[in-house]
């Protein structure tokens, strides 16, 4: 083991190189070759009047941040987007109008938008990479630190979303720097740390809305941190107590101060974004969504709230910022429809998360994690029979040793635990991307269990685990890179591949509306399909995209006619499995045929030919 440490040592860079211009290489394509997907019509408008505009009227519910840079190289394109039309003057948060007029109705190039939106979002990815990288050498060396990069890099989950202008990827870069400082704070809160920490908190709450789930966990940590603090005695001056209390109370006052600064900047943000919009949209916003005459303390408070912030220059932005809280808060509780081993439903299923991670992470990297999980409870097992026989003033000396060096370790632990808790408990089930947030910490607590127990252990067993976890990872890799260009819609072989997750779970798991460039393409060889009756989901536009051969469809349509249809997998089985499907209303009467071609993996093509003229 120490030989490989030292080649990698010498090696890691260009082996860092090699990852990153496979994974930088298969993300450009993808963004350039993947259709413009269902929530990419909402994001990317709503970023580029952010920059142009400075107005916040469309899409509140996510905040700025991620929006923001994906539009950057936007503002440079000299693009029509006119605020003149309904979707900015008459509707309440019109992002979906306001991103087909930018994207399909103004005259603008759909490809190229779609393209350079997608950019910057690249580049996170690639940036949190290189930070996983980072923070693993520094916990357990350069092997580990490769590790996880790798583990990273040729996820499908990620390759699949890393390209698309939405808030996944950015929550998970962010979360990962934000935690990366505040344990630097942790371990050495200087003034410096202090700052630090509060910016990338700022960040990561300018990220996504979700990240307040950290407050309860950075709070916990701050709190108990500095009761396992070590003091000399020199230190303690014979008061361990009153010391440790004194820390106590300036972890606690320089926590509120990086919490300061992290809302400061939200401000900052918000102020700049926000400057050029009425106050009158605002209100109506807030009346629109939290509005009524029920008497709900909980809507009736956050209304009265928001529109007291409202009221002053000073506070608005804040009351855009609590704004999207809520209707965050609204929604999840509101829950979000999708299929899932054969039902619809509005509510979620408590089998979700864990079902779709089982199916679509690589099953070589579910060993891994099942090995380093093994690893965990190995060592937690000796942990509790050496305190059985040790004194217990032992017990506690290596106990408290364990919280002073490993913050790393239970903090990661915990922030896992509790937010699958969460989503597995929530109300909202659309997809494994929900799950970004811990992803970079699996695959570093992954790494850095694995090869620190190797390290650990002889050769006899060194030779064992370098031989399975080497097989582990080629697997990951040739895996990943035979599923190209099917990231998004990516499954493992319990589920049948990407080809026939979508028997199983759709929505952003399977399809996006990804493929609709592919359907052209596939059109084009096809010759023979002069006219297609199309169901799309997704936010492309097929009428622009296929020209004359597009015939509008949809499920309830009737009469059934003789020809070819092309069905996204997303559409078809909501409508096949829906409580309120019948034959005449739906596309049940489709499941009597048999798909001669799949577009991608998210369009069946269907050519009906046995019905009466």
């Amino acid at each position: 083991m120490r030989n490989l440490e030292k080649f990698l040592n010498k090696r890691y860079k260009l082996m860092i190189g090699v990852i990153s211009a496979f994974f930088l290489i298969v993300s450009f394509l993808n963004a350039n070759n993947d259709a413009i997907t269902f929530d990419e019509v909402a994001h990317i408008p709503a970023g580029y009047s952010y920059l142009t505009e400075h107005d916040y009227r469309l899409n509140p519910e996510h905040p700025p941040l991620i929006k923001a840079l994906s539009a950057v190289p936007l503002v440079f394109m000299n693009l029509n987007f006119d605020i003149t039309q309904d979707f900015w003057t008459q509707e309440i948060n019109g992002q979906w109008t306001a991103g087909r007029h930018l994207l399909h109705e103004a005259g603008n190039n759909p490809d190229m938008i779609a393209f350079w939106a997608r950019v910057p979002i690249v580049l996170i990815s690639w940036l949190l990479g290189l930070f996983i990288f980072k923070w693993t050498q520094e916990i357990a060396g350069t092997t580990a630190g490769l590790l996880a990069f790798t583990l990273y890099s040729f996820n499908p989950n990620i390759l699949g979303h890393n390209h698309y202008v939405t808030t996944d990827i950015g929550i998970a870069a962010f979360i990962t720097f934000s935690f990366y400082y505040f344990l630097k704070f942790i371990k050495n809160p200087t003034w410096k740390n202090v700052f630090i920490g509060g910016l990338f908190l700022g960040l990561l709450h300018l990220a996504k809305f979700s990240s307040v789930i950290i407050i309860p966990i950075f709070g916990l940590i701050l709190i108990t941190y500095p009761f396992f603090r070590k003091f000399n005695w020199q230190e303690t001056g014979g008061n361990i107590f009153v010391v440790k209390l004194k820390s106590l109370f300036e972890y606690l006052w320089k926590g509120i101060v990086a919490f300061a600064v992290s809302m400061l900047l939200v401000w900052v943000v918000y102020a700049l974004v926000t400057y050029d919009m009425p106050k009158e949209n605002l209100a109506k916003t807030i009346e629109f969504y939290f509005g009524g005459t029920d008497d709900n303390f909980k809507r009736i408070a956050t209304y009265n709230a928001l529109n007291a912030m409202n009221e002053s220059t000073f506070t608005r932005p804040m009351s855009e910022y609590v704004l999207g809280v809520a209707m965050v808060f609204k929604r999840v509780s509101g829950g979000n429809s999708a299929y899932y081993f054969g039902e619809v439903s509005d509510d979620a299923f408590l089998s979700y998360f864990p079902m779709v991670f089982l199916m679509k992470e690589t099953l070589p990297f579910l060993a891994l994690l099942l090995m380093a999980t093994g690893v965990m409870v190995y060592q937690a097992s000796l942990a509790i029979k050496q305190c059985r026989v040790e004194l217990f003033k032992e017990t506690k000396r290596r106990f408290y040793d364990y919280v002073r060096t490993m913050p790393h370790q239970y903090t990661m632990c915990l922030f896992v635990i509790f937010y699958a808790y969460l989503s597995i408990t929530g109300n909202l089930n659309i997809g494994l991307r929900h799950l970004f947030p811990i992803f970079p910490f699996l695959f570093i607590l992954t790494s850095v269990k694995l090869i620190t127990f190797i390290k650990k252990y002889d050769s006899s067993y060194q030779r064992i685990f370098k031989g399975a976890m080497t097989f582990l990872v080629a697997w990951i890799i040739i895996e990943t890179i035979l599923a190209y260009p099917y990231y998004l819609s990516y499954f493992n072989q319990t589920a049948g591949g990407p080809k026939h997750g979508h028997r199983y779970v759709t929505d952003s798991n399977a399809d996006w509306g990804q493929d609709l460039k592919r359907l052209d393409k596939f059109l084009e060889k096809h010759p023979e399909i002069d006219k297609i009756r199309v169901d799309y989901f997704g936010g492309d536009n097929p009428k622009n995209r296929l020209g004359e051969k597009y015939i509008q469809w949809w499920d309830s349509k009737r009469p059934i006619e003789n020809g070819w249809y092309a069905v996204s997998t997303n559409f078809f089985q909501g409508s096949v499995h829906s409580k309120k499907s019948t034959p005449e209303n739906s596309w049940q009467w489709a499941l009597n045929y048999k798909p001669v071609y799949q577009v991608g993996t998210s369009i069946l093509i269907y050519h009906i030919t046995d019905q009466e003229e």
